[in-house]
């Protein structure tokens, strides 16, 4: 066996745009992330960076994520909170428009959308109940924008109702038969998700594809083999 891999660095260097905001917002509206959350936030979201990006975020508390989001991506997107308490409609500011309303209540959803103008990003750091979860992913998922991104944070324990609905949308990603295969409608939906600790990233496809195997080449080894049924139908 080789060397032992060397341990992981447990430095607290700034790797991206948002955490340096969250270092060094001591005054103002409050912000209460994860701090494992930043580099996946810019790994999946810094593409939308100053481009008229319109993001939804679930939770609001204090309010000072929408600043985050918005000092983030720009003086051209714009940030819609949604919460419960209609308190937090105090919180609006320019860029940022507040809606009061139940995410676990379709038809809170239903209502929102007849209006709404199309979605980028959905981050879901609202209630945290499983069942809130399932029914805000259901009803916005198909709203976002192609190429658009769905993070649904705080999924606490390895039995949590939500990660059973998660496998329900991974598992028949694979679900794809020999050579050539329209997509299947889960996959005009979701181009692949992705699990983190506490945290599920969900990104739309921003094309409809194909799935094709393809042969290239000339030389295959003798004998029956999965390339026999692929190979007489491209040559």
């Amino acid at each position: 066996m080789g060397a032992p891999s060397p341990p992981l660095s447990t430095g607290t260097a700034s790797t991206n745009p948002l955490e340096d905001y969250f270092d060094t917002h001591v005054l103002g509206p409050g912000v209460f992330k994860w701090r494992h959350y930043f580099p996946i936030y810019d790994r999946h979201l810094s593409r939308f960076r100053d481009t008229p990006v319109r993001i939804l975020e679930i939770g609001v508390l204090g309010g000072g994520s929408l600043h985050m989001w918005r000092h983030y991506f720009g003086a051209a997107a714009h940030v819609t909170g949604v919460d419960i308490d209609p308190a937090c409609t105090a919180l609006a500011a320019d860029g940022i428009d507040i809606q009061i309303g139940d995410q676990g209540d379709p038809a809170f959803w239903r209502a929102f959308l007849a209006s709404a103008p199309p979605i980028d990003i959905v981050i879901d750091d609202g209630g945290h109940h499983p069942e809130q979860q399932v029914a805000t992913l259901e009803c916005l998922l198909p709203h976002i924008r192609a190429g658009g991104v769905y993070i649904c944070e705080d999924i606490h324990g390895p039995f949590q109702p939500f990660q059973s609905f998660l496998d329900g949308l991974t598992r028949p990603l694979s679900a794809l038969g020999d050579g050539e295969t329209p997509p299947p409608h889960l996959h005009l939906h979701v181009a692949s998700v992705h699990r983190y600790p506490l945290v599920a990233v969900i990104e739309k496809p921003a094309v409809s594809s194909v799935f094709e195997a393809q042969l290239h080449g000339s030389e295959w080894p003798a004998g029956p083999g999965p390339w026999d049924s692929l190979a007489s139908v491209q040559r």
